[in-house]
């Protein structure tokens, strides 16, 4: 009954022999196996074939994430008790996964929709609000909200002091077109901004002699909003969000099966209670925050697994 639903539902969204059978063949197999390796929740067949954007993308990239984790054999595991998406075990030690796919909420429709041979601006200080807006929600699933209306999964005892607990995000639903969508102005992936207060980079010049006299990345704390406060952009330098491992920034949809690019990459928390190796998830590229001094970070960029293969 599953298998038959996601088949009829996938040949709609991507008719056609060749390009689409492939993609439609990638999804319908992680759906498939996510089911059929219990880590899928009752509501997941129906969700995926409901009509909603929102739903079918949310739960196409918790398939798709853990056919890349069993790419690179790691297996994941069913969650229960309305845990986190899933549950992975290294050494003994658990290390959740908690993902989400940011809806375009607030990107302008004129980027959304892709024409070949047509130029617009990257509206990226909208997208960066949407990851920071997905990241909060994510953090406060395991910590709660400030207000404690929300109650997290630490507080129901969910996952304790001990477990790592990782936020996957999925950028697709950000992008316009075929192009994946990862990094921000600053060149650095979207979750770096969203985390370390990471803006574009700029250069200073000498107003009398015109020469340049430093150049490097913006620091910026704060994004602004069309109306509201700002929004805070420093997650992993505040010490509230130190049960967050890591960000697994990720832009999939599929379409590596015929070649797309479908890039990630993992940023570590340097104030983690429980940080995760590098090289453990699947990633092309991780970003470290090294202590210099008691006052600084200096941010690495390593090689990820998948690079390195």
């Amino acid at each position: 009954m599953h298998e038959h639903l996601i088949d009829n539902l996938l040949l709609q969204r991507y008719p056609g022999n060749g390009r689409p059978q492939a993609v439609r063949d990638e999804i319908a197999n992680a759906c498939k196996a996510f089911v059929k390796s219990g880590l899928a929740d009752p509501n997941f067949t129906k969700d995926l074939c409901s009509g909603s954007e929102r739903k079918f993308w949310s739960r196409v990239s918790e398939a798709l994430l853990a056919a890349h984790l069993r790419k690179v054999g790691i297996e994941p595991e069913p969650s229960h008790n309305g845990g986190p998406d899933f549950l992975l075990i290294r050494n003994g030690r658990k290390i959740w996964i908690e993902v989400i796919c940011p809806e375009p909420t607030g990107v302008p429709s004129d980027w959304l929709t892709f024409e070949l041979g047509s130029g617009i601006d990257s509206p990226h200080e909208q997208i960066l609000l949407r990851w920071t807006s997905a990241i909060k929600e994510k953090a406060e699933k395991l910590i709660g909200s400030l207000d404690g209306a929300i109650k997290g999964y630490i507080e129901k005892g969910i996952v304790t002091s001990g477990d790592a607990y990782v936020i996957a995000v999925n950028g697709r639903q950000l992008r316009n077109g075929p192009f994946p969508e990862l990094f921000g102005i600053s060149q650095f992936p979207f979750a770096v901004e969203a985390v370390f207060a990471v803006g574009p980079y700029q250069i200073r010049i000498n107003r009398d002699t015109l020469e340049q006299t430093s150049a490097g990345h913006q620091h910026r704390p704060l994004i602004s909003k069309p109306k509201g406060a700002p929004v805070p952009a420093y997650t992993f330098l505040d010490a509230r969000f130190q049960p967050i491992s890591a960000i697994w920034a990720v832009d999939v949809d599929g379409t590596s099966a015929v070649g797309n690019s479908e890039p990630m990459s993992v940023i570590h928390n340097p104030n983690a209670l429980n940080p995760i190796p590098t090289g453990y998830l699947p990633a092309h590229d991780e970003y470290v925050a090294t202590p210099i001094g008691a006052e600084e970070f200096e941010l690495n960029r390593l090689e990820g697994c998948l690079k390195s293969r």
